[in-house]
């Protein structure tokens, strides 16, 4: 009991470990469907490769993360030439709850999609029925609780790994049935071998794969750098040195900050916004003025002169419109190193 907890802890251990490095999924992600077939045989008395008892299941499941999942079998075993035979087309039928862990994933890592070659451990319980036609009801195990472990040997098939092939052997135990429970003994007398094929189709996800994605993980170190730049970028004034010392070269006479309007614009536009218009209407009607246009570095020389000088003509067309005399509007592209996107207004 000891060990199969600590199994147990293992198998949840790495689950969560899986699901802290792939995107979150809906519950109606990860599902998948498949058929199998093969055959049987007991594990004691049997000859090897006699009376081998063909089956046939469909097995329907759930990954929950790359690692771990479930899956609900089915197989129906049929009736043979040479063996055990109840007398009926299908001789026996077994239904098992199976927990999956994929081998690849827990000990390689998920690397963002699944392997052509994966190696899937299953287990779990459930519950066969024998379809014995004979008159004695006691004559048989007709309803026992069963348990089966095994493992998928898998290839990812198609370009999404959508499909998948699998060569599994198993082990099945029958551990009690109705008529004489025998107590739960996993050994020879009470199991048969299985080898099967099968194939599985896994569904499409919400977000358009066939699989689990990767998360685009950041340490706190990172993210606390990021935040640092982007409140120094919030907190950041317009440097506008350069820009009064290309106006004071313009209009050739000792200019002061007091006698500048500055009007600021989005990157890459030449529209005025309520604020700048605001500034604007602060110059009385009569006043003489001269505009300089710049524009930030991004860009190519020949966009930033074409937008700085956009930038000083819709300054010169709306004082023009309040009575304001334009004396010149010049575009004068990047001026220094700064992300200057303004329009500097000389009152004289």
């Amino acid at each position: 009991m000891k060990k199969l907890f600590t199994l147990f802890a293992a198998v949840a251990m790495a689950a969560t470990v899986s699901a802290q490095t792939v995107t979150e999924s809906k519950t109606s992600d990860n599902w998948y469907i498949g058929v199998n077939g093969g055959v049987a045989t007991a594990a004691k008395g049997n000859a090897w490769l006699k009376n081998l008892q063909p089956n046939a299941g469909l097995r329907v499941g759930r990954y929950f993360t790359p690692v771990f999942g479930m899956a609900l079998e089915s197989n129906v075993y049929f009736k043979n030439t040479s063996g055990f035979t109840t007398g009926t087309v299908v001789n026996a039928i077994n239904t098992s709850l199976l927990g999956t862990v994929n081998l690849s994933n827990w000990f390689g890592g998920y690397l963002g999609e699944p392997r052509t070659f994966e190696v899937v451990a299953l287990g779990g319980l459930g519950w066969g029925r024998v379809f014995d036609t004979s008159s004695d009801p006691y004559d048989d195990c007709r309803d026992a609780l069963t348990s089966k472990a095994g493992l998928d040997f898998a290839i990812n098939l198609g370009k999404k790994k959508a499909w998948q092939v699998y060569i599994e052997p198993a082990m099945i135990w029958t551990l009690g049935g109705n008529n004489h429970f025998a107590g739960i003994q996993y050994d020879r007398n009470h199991a048969a071998f299985q080898l099967n094929a099968g194939v599985v189709y896994k569904f499409k996800n919400s977000n358009g794969t066939h699989n689990f994605t990767t998360a685009t993980l950041r340490d706190q170190a990172e993210i606390d750098a990021l935040n640092a730049k982007i409140n120094e970028l919030r907190n950041r004034k317009p440097e506008v040195k350069e820009v009064v010392k290309t106006v004071e070269k313009i209009v050739e006479k000792n200019v002061s900050v007091d006698n500048l309007v500055f009007v600021t614009f989005a990157q890459g536009k030449s529209v005025l916004t309520a604020e700048a218009k605001a500034a604007l209407d602060e110059i009385a009607e009569g006043k003489h003025v001269e505009i300089v246009g710049t524009a930030s570095p991004e860009g190519s020389k020949a966009l930033n002169d074409k937008l700085s000088q956009a930038r000083a003509d819709v300054v010169a067309e709306y004082l023009k419109g309040r009575g304001v005399v334009v004396d010149s509007a010049t575009g004068k592209g990047v001026q220094g190193t700064t992300s200057n996107r303004l329009a500097v207004v000389y009152v004289k």
